[in-house]
């Protein structure tokens, strides 16, 4: 009864998490699919069932917990405590750098702590994600060399358990972090890193924006839209800021040229209104004239433009989950590969990212696995600099593909394949018994 209790808790816990997330991100959905008109609908309904599902994955770890025999539930327990202080300690730290680079501006504002908390629970989903893979691979490394230290894996084996059963409960930590991990980059991690330039602006007294200096063009109509800015309601219809918009002919030369202080967007009437508004006609061969009596607000119709069709294009792709690469991806199709290349590549990345966890799980289990006291800080050394390597080569790899150098499913996905390769290697050789540092040093070079 008591390790039952362990998952009916942590499932209590995600339905009552459920409860408040799943109706927000609901919400969000539909305001979402009311401004998008051609969106694709079935990956934005997905968001509110991937936030409900991620509620529940500490239950599911609990259930696995509960399953497991007496020496697994050690070996997590051993694991749990360990890999938490490495979260909690890596998040300190990063917290403290992070602060120092923001601090700054955060006093500009009335309450600096109230802003500092808002910042970093905004900005939470995309710390989990970073954090993640790092504290994995030290935890596990900590915790392994204690078992291996103590001789305890030796008593381990001698009971008839082999190695595989031993790592069961970090291959399961390892893909219960990587769903995370793939949960959490679909939408909310990627937006995440928006959140802050607007929250810090609004501790500096600037107004919010989403995205600042934005430029549209619909080709179907010939009309270029630049936008100076974008404030985070815009979809309940707050103006945009500064706002030009420039109506080519057929033959494409210029025929209007419409600038507004604010421009707004009503999703029920589907009309534009502009304030302060001066238009110049153009004439082929003749300087433009400023249009005289327009009506302020300037109300237009006919427009199929909406606020955010405009500001899609606008936002990096790195501030763009899995539904808005899908809308950005399918609104401009191929034929323009390298103007597409760093979406292309970010939507692939959403999906390999997490993997990483899976292979830093994979290379830090052999290694840091020792029979003996001799080896261990080796083990341990070799483990760091694989997994810092594969961190290093997906960062390059990633901005090559966004670069349009390298294709975007190489530069997502070969990272990956190259140090799983390695990985694998070295885990099928420690499950075989065969020594693992001594066949790596052959590789290094020799000392002088």
């Amino acid at each position: 009864m008591p390790r039952i209790l362990v998952p009916l808790l942590l499932a209590l816990g995600g339905a009552l998490l459920a409860l408040r997330i799943g109706p927000a991100e609901q919400e969000a959905v539909r305001l979402q699919l009311a401004s998008f008109p051609d969106t694709q609908a079935g990956a934005h309904l997905l968001r509110p069932l991937i936030a409900v599902a991620l509620c529940f994955l500490p239950a599911l770890g609990g259930l696995c917990y509960a399953w497991g025999g007496t020496l697994a539930r050690y070996v997590a327990r051993q694991f749990l405590a360990i890999f938490f202080i490495c979260l909690c300690g890596l998040f300190v730290v990063w917290l403290i750098a992070d602060l120092g680079d923001n601090l700054d501006d955060l006093k500009l504002s009335g309450d600096p702590a109230a802003y500092a908390v808002k910042l970093y629970l905004a900005r939470l989903p995309e710390i989990v994600v970073m954090l993640l893979p790092y504290s994995l691979l030290l935890s596990i490394l900590y915790c392994l060399g204690k078992l291996s230290r103590s001789r305890e894996i030796v008593a381990m084996i001698q009971t008839g358990r082999g190695l595989a059963r031993l790592t069961t409960p970090f291959m399961i930590a390892g893909v219960l972090s990587a769903l995370l991990c793939a949960g959490l980059n679909y939408q909310w991690a990627p937006r995440a890193v928006a959140a802050e330039t607007a929250i810090i602006d609004e501790a500096k007294g600037l107004d919010r924006m989403e995205a600042e200096y934005v430029r549209y063009r619909n080709p179907a109509d010939r009309r270029l839209w630049m936008v100076g800015g974008f404030p985070p309601d815009y979809q309940r219809g707050v103006p945009l800021r500064g706002v030009t918009v420039i109506q080519e002919r057929g033959d494409g030369s210029l025929e209007t040229i419409l600038t507004a202080k604010t421009a707004s967007w009503s999703p029920m009437t589907r009309i534009w209104s502009f304030t302060e508004p001066r238009r110049r006609k153009c004439q082929t061969g003749m300087p433009a004239v400023f249009e005289q009596g327009l009506s302020d607000p300037l109300l237009v119709q006919g427009w199929d433009e909406t606020p955010a069709q405009i500001i899609r294009p606008g936002l990096p792709a790195t501030q763009l989950g899995i539904p808005d690469l899908n809308d950005w991806l399918e609104a401009n199709p191929p034929g323009t590969w390298a103007t597409r290349g760093g979406h292309l590549t970010q939507w692939h990345y959403r999906w390999a990212q997490p993997v990483n966890c899976l292979i830093v799980v994979l290379l830090a289990t052999p290694l840091g696995i020792v029979f003996s006291r001799r080896g261990t800080s080796g083990g341990v050394a070799m483990a760091v600099f694989l997994s810092a390597g594969m961190l290093f080569v997906s960062n390059v790899f990633l901005s090559l593909g966004d670069s349009g150098h390298l294709r975007p499913p190489l530069a997502a996905w070969l990272p990956n394949l190259m140090f799983g390769i390695v990985a694998i290697y070295l885990f099928q050789r420690r499950l075989a018994g065969r020594p693992i540092y001594q066949t790596l040093r052959k590789f290094m070079p020799a000392e002088a």
